[in-house]
């Protein structure tokens, strides 16, 4: 992208013109080397929002749960954004929207973006942590992080968030599935949401014995909270836990040690990018079409080629 274009966009983002917003969102998902230029020249106002992942198991509520926060965020002051990761097809390679569209309509203030998961584990794109930054120099403070329902694909939430929700349904076999796929140990709220139905008061209980014999590390005690995300009810409950958690991560000194971890993931998934599509190239260079139809047919062993370049 010419310099003049890029310097025009940067400032788009800066004025938080919507346009220049999805645009500049679009680049860094994008794993060319522009998105480093622009992420460059982004960088020296990004930094200062506070993170909220939302994940859990298909149908939880979490969209529902997203919603109702938004209008409570705001409330308090916060400039709120959206960033929602959803399931690629694996033909169109382009996200589902879903529900977005009442959310654009409800709320007009709230930039709301959704991102394709292409693929990825861990239930977040590697597009994620950029696109955070162009939120945070378009001026957002508050960004809500709602990840994929990838069952036991959403640990990467982590690596991402300064606070995660985990957000569970009253049904049988939800805390032991949510135990064997780690998501027990990264959260920091627990949110029980559909919890006018039978059995939510046996999960929290369930749930409460689990972090005790899981032997967390001594410090931030989560709390297990009841919503009906629906109706509303124990939303504001949710906020409060949230900024709770925040404050105590600031002034116990974790919240540093939690910034440098997502600094890590970012610029390791960055070097992960480009060093993936230079093998690509590379792969091609040692292994043209004539020498692929000769390791196909035997007469040819493809390991020493690489051997011989990793030396």
């Amino acid at each position: 992208m010419p310099r003049v274009s890029l310097d025009s966009l940067v400032e788009g983002v800066r004025r938080r013109e919507t346009r220049a917003i999805a645009r500049a969102i679009s680049l860094v998902e994008d794993s060319s080397p522009t998105r480093l230029e622009l992420l460059t020249q982004l960088f020296p106002h990004t930094g200062h929002a506070y993170k909220v992942g939302i994940t859990g198991a298909p149908g939880a509520g979490k969209s529902t749960l997203t919603y109702q926060l938004i209008p409570r965020l705001t409330q308090q002051g916060f400039r709120v954004a959206v960033l929602a990761v959803d399931p690629t097809s694996p033909f169109s390679g382009g996200a589902i929207l879903g529900d977005r569209i009442r959310f654009d309509e409800e709320f007009r203030e709230v930039y709301i973006r959704s991102l394709a998961s292409r693929g990825s584990l861990g239930g977040l794109s590697r597009g994620v942590p950029p696109a955070v930054r162009v939120l945070e120099a378009a001026g957002y403070d508050l960004i809500l992080i709602e990840t994929v329902g990838a069952g036991q694909l959403q640990v990467d939430v982590r690596y991402v968030a300064d606070t995660v929700l985990l957000v569970l349904v009253p049904e049988a076999g939800d805390v032991v599935q949510a135990m064997k796929a780690g998501i027990i140990e990264i959260a920091d709220v627990y949110v029980i949401n559909k919890a006018d139905r039978e059995g939510a008061g046996r999960m929290r209980m369930e749930l409460r014995n689990a972090l005790e014999l899981g032997g967390r590390p001594k410090g931030w005690n989560p709390p297990i909270l009841l919503t009906e995300a629906v109706n509303g009810k124990g939303i504001d409950e949710v906020v409060a836990h949230m900024l709770e958690h925040r404050r105590y991560q600031q002034e116990s000194g974790g919240w540093h040690q939690r910034r440098r971890e997502q600094l890590e993931w970012e610029l390791q998934s960055l070097i992960h990018d480009a060093l993936e599509r230079q093998a690509k190239t590379l792969t091609r260079q040692l292994f043209d079409a004539q020498t692929l139809e000769k390791i196909l047919a035997g007469a040819e062993n493809p390991f020493p080629r690489i051997l011989e370049w990793l030396r």
